[in-house]
């Protein structure tokens, strides 16, 4: 599993460049992080190189290092790649060069496959982070509000958190500009209330329509090129869209026993009442690679990430009712394959819930909604939901923990929803569903 010395959090610290010491803004943020490799972000005040060290916490003798330009004129960050690791081993790493360095420490995945039971592990997750900017945001009160969330997030000691969407808000003055967009994405990283968050765990991300483009934005926004390409500067995933999937930010990672689908949901999207037009959210391609990918997986839980609701049956706003016939073929196609174990994980809607369709076969979908963070909440118990899982509607600013235990043939997850104070609002066990051996 994937830590990091919550003791060693920082905003500023310097480390060795072309000619002076170059000063790094915001904390590394840790991403896909697998037996062999992990991604790290960080981002500086100017171009430079530095020097990163890395060795087996256990002996700091064996020492490796790489050198890391930060060669990027317009937003001063990079993506790099720690290799050469053994699995389920604490590493330790350094940047080379700073007065102070301070060390950071993570554990890649453990070989476990054929040899022990599944490891116990954690991950959060949530949508709709909004952070105030008072000359930018629409006139009245703040719609931001309780950053302490990501405090009490990061107090559970996920392994990793999972981003589902709307990650950051760009307002009108940044849509048509793309260096108002790569600010919008420092404030979030440079912003004091997430350091703590961003040095806990490591992090995936995908995307919705607010860090994507304007409101309810689809794949006609004119820059969609800049909302892929400064998604792909700043978050640390695995990959983004590929021969597979067609073009956006759409990839798959195991951790420990689980899979994750995470999909693209505006890159390919189109308008669901436009002449002429077929109406689509996924896109064919990526329709195709889904079925077939989940139709492949031997995990127990098969994990959908993609922005907006999945299951909910009231088609207004931008649940996938809307879209009835993709949304009908996707279900059948899971049932027609005996998918099991699958769970969509959503956001967008600014509240949370858990939705449930039992298929004929005796095979269940689940639909796991959890938003917002801190932008504003809404209460949709007046939605008629009819897959609602009753006492599952949280109306107020959340985020959601899933804890995975037990023995492989039989392992628990445990969903647990908790509000911005870290309070529990509710908690519900799923049991791993038979898979093919």
């Amino acid at each position: 599993m994937f830590k990091i010395l919550s003791s060693l959090v920082f905003v500023f610290f310097t480390i060795s460049s072309y000619t002076q010491n170059l000063q790094l803004v915001a904390p590394p943020v840790m991403g896909h992080c697998d037996m062999k490799e992990v991604k790290i972000w960080i981002a500086a005040k100017s171009l430079g190189k530095l020097s990163v060290d890395y060795w087996p916490s256990a002996n700091s003798k064996d020492v490796k290092s790489m050198q890391v330009s930060i060669d990027n004129s317009e937003h001063y960050s990079t993506i790099f790649t720690l290799s050469d690791l053994e699995p389920g081993t604490e590493y330790t790493y350094t940047f080379k060069g700073s007065s102070d360095p301070n060390k950071y420490t993570f554990t890649t995945e453990a070989l476990w496959q054929y040899r022990t039971d599944p490891p116990n592990y954690k991950i959060a997750l949530g949508s709709c982070a909004f952070l105030n900017e008072e000359k930018y945001d629409r006139p009245g009160k703040g719609y931001g509000n309780n950053y302490t969330i990501f405090d009490s997030i990061a107090v559970l000691q996920p392994d990793l958190m999972l981003w589902l969407g709307d990650n950051v808000y760009f307002r009108e003055v940044d849509f048509e500009s793309k260096a108002a967009m790569i600010r919008r994405y420092m404030l979030s990283r440079t912003n004091p209330a997430l350091s703590k968050l961003w040095s806990s765990s490591a992090h995936y991300a995908i995307w919705d329509d607010h860090d994507f483009g304007p409101n309810d934005s689809n794949g006609s926004y004119i820059h969609k090129d800049w909302s892929l390409e400064l998604f792909k500067a700043f978050w640390p995933n695995p990959s983004y869209g590929g021969p597979a999937t067609g073009d956006g930010i759409t990839t798959h990672f195991a951790f420990g026993d689980s899979e994750f689908f995470l999909l693209d949901n505006r890159y390919n999207r189109t308008i669901n009442d436009a002449v002429g037009v077929e109406a689509t959210i996924l896109g064919e391609e990526q329709i195709q690679w889904l079925i077939l990918a989940l139709k492949s997986s031997r995990a127990p839980f098969k994990f959908v990430a993609m922005g907006g609701q999945f299951l909910n049956t009231d088609a207004k706003y931008e649940n996938y009712s809307t879209y009835p016939s993709e949304r009908n073929r996707i279900i059948e196609l899971i049932e027609k394959n005996n998918i099991k174990g699958v769970i969509f994980l959503t956001g967008d809607r600014h509240c949370t819930e858990l939705s449930e369709l039992k298929l004929s076969n005796g095979n269940v979908i689940y639909d796991l909604t959890v938003s917002p963070l801190t932008s504003g909440a809404y209460d949709n118990s007046k939605e008629n939901n009819t897959l609602r899982v009753a006492e599952t509607i949280v109306g107020t600013q959340n985020f959601g923990l899933f804890t995975f235990s037990g023995k492989q043939k039989e392992r628990v997850l445990t969903i647990s929803i908790y509000t911005h104070t870290g309070a529990l609002a509710w908690t519900k066990d799923i049991l791993s569903f038979d898979v093919k051996k």
